[in-house]
């Protein structure tokens, strides 16, 4: 893949003043009905709306004005990605850090245990996971270059795409690794990964150089142009992401758009993720942060849904359940589930200290029932990374409307791999009940017969089907 543009640097991309500016116009526009009505008449044709559109329903107070947001979101996911609700969990490989970040319990300065796992411990990891019915991973490390090096990465990686339990594979590894050079980045694409993440924490200059004491992701330029030099290697999704709490969170979610703008400007294609962590208390964090509460995160998902209609939206298992059954009908599509945040948690008796406390602690087969019961369809796919359909293909199939009809029969198959192979008695009931719903919602007769007969096949015992 290779690009004319050349990637500004960070702080041409993420300009304070325009971003000040924007949330200081918005304060004034949002208080006109007519302003919101327009910036919703515009969002409605689902083709996203500028930053200051967005701060202006950022700062909407009016009750119609804002349940008008709320709906509106709802209809952008609904129409764009269905029912569905892609599922994953993290692993998390090693906690040792050479960075010193006030929010986090791998700060250097903290002096608990530190371990990385063997090749035989992930391995067993990747077992406990594959046993739950997961299919895709997000792999979480700290930064050190011995003890989470690229050569460790990569060769961990291979571990995991080899590692088989019964029906059990894991087809996708995501990975969130701290920033580093275009060559490592290549390595990486080499290796197989699906997206590749990383948090901005904050893109507020003096919050995050305060919030970042030492090490390499104290440079703020270097670590907000990763996702430039990740997209030149050749690395096709990238998912970007801020730590909501951390600073003022209008702000943030402004940096969050002009950063995907600035992707799509130079690479053509923006963020394939955009992930909404809020800050969760971590052992020996010493933020002086003030975070956000529910009110405010849900207008932030929302209004991120309404500017990013095509992109999707990661909540992980910090946040409680009601807390994720309120943002799934506003924008959220991909959760994690069954989530262990330290270092071993998924087998090792003495596992480490998890790097944030985890408040959504229900097992896979509670959610994967509690998504059937709402009337989500929980989606283990990764057919488009294996077919291609990434960067800049999957988002041509996404604005043209085709994608769903591949992303539904995919999610309705792996659904139905995880009802025969892990779902208790319970879940298997309800879940085969929503199946049979939702083939009545695939538009095309020929989609809808293809989609039946491997489902048929699935039952009679034969795996990995995809579109």
């Amino acid at each position: 893949m290779a690009y004319d543009v050349l990637s500004p640097h960070a702080g041409e991309f993420i300009d304070h003043d325009t971003i000040v500016s924007d949330l200081r116009a918005a304060e004034a526009a949002a208080q006109s009905g007519d302003v919101v009505r327009a910036i919703l008449t515009k969002a409605n044709m689902m083709q996203g709306i500028t930053p200051f559109e967005a701060a202006v329903l950022l700062k909407v107070s009016d009750d119609d004005d804002a349940q008008a947001i709320y709906a509106l979101a709802n209809r952008i996911k609904e129409t764009i990605y269905g029912r569905r609700v892609v599922v994953f969990a993290p692993l998390y490989l090693s906690d040792h850090c050479v960075n010193n970040c006030r929010y986090c319990g791998y700060k250097v300065t903290n002096k608990t245990p530190r371990r990385a796992l063997t090749q035989a411990e992930i391995a067993e990891e990747v077992k406990a996971l594959e046993a739950m019915g997961h299919k895709r991973l997000a792999l979480e490390v700290g930064e050190h270059p011995v003890h989470a090096s690229i050569d460790y990465m990569v060769e961990s990686i291979a571990t995991i795409y080899k590692t088989l339990s019964g029906n059990g594979a894991i087809r996708r590894v995501n990975v969130n690794v701290a920033a580093t050079t275009e060559q490592d980045y290549a390595r990486l694409k080499e290796a197989g990964i699906g997206t590749y993440i990383l948090f901005q924490e904050t893109y507020h200059r003096p919050t995050y150089e305060h919030s970042h004491i030492s090490g390499p992701k104290s440079n703020y330029d270097y670590h907000t142009e990763a996702m430039d030099r990740a997209m030149r290697a050749g690395i096709d999704d990238v998912g970007i992401g801020a730590l909501f709490g951390l600073y003022d969170a209008d702000y943030d979610a402004l940096g969050l758009l002009y950063h995907a703008l600035h992707l799509e400007a130079v690479f053509g294609v923006g963020p394939h993720t955009v992930s909404v962590p809020r800050i969760k208390p971590a052992e020996g964090a010493d933020n002086d942060c003030t975070g956000v509460d529910d009110d405010k995160f849900a207008r932030l998902v929302a209004v991120l849904r309404i500017a990013l209609p095509y992109t999707g939206l990661i909540l992980s298992t910090r946040e409680e359940a009601e807390v994720r059954r309120a943002l799934l009908h506003l924008g959220v599509s991909q959760i994690s589930a069954g989530s262990q945040t330290g270092v071993g948690g998924y087998t090792l008796p003495e596992a480490q200290a998890p790097q944030f406390e985890v408040s959504d602690t229900r097992s896979m087969d509670d959610i994967l029932r509690w998504l059937c019961e709402d009337g989500f369809v929980p989606s283990f796919c990764t057919a488009c990374y294996r077919e291609g359909r990434v960067g800049d293909r999957f988002m041509q199939l996404a604005k043209n409307g085709q994608i769903k009809n591949i992303c539904q029969p995919n999610a309705l198959i792996t659904l139905k791999e995880y009802l025969c192979d892990y779902a208790s008695d319970e879940t298997k009931a309800i879940g085969e009940q929503l199946i049979e719903q939702e083939l009545e919602r695939i538009g095309k007769d020929t989609v809808r017969d293809k989609t039946k007969d491997l489902l048929g096949r699935i039952a009679d015992g034969q795996r990995d089907f995809r579109f």
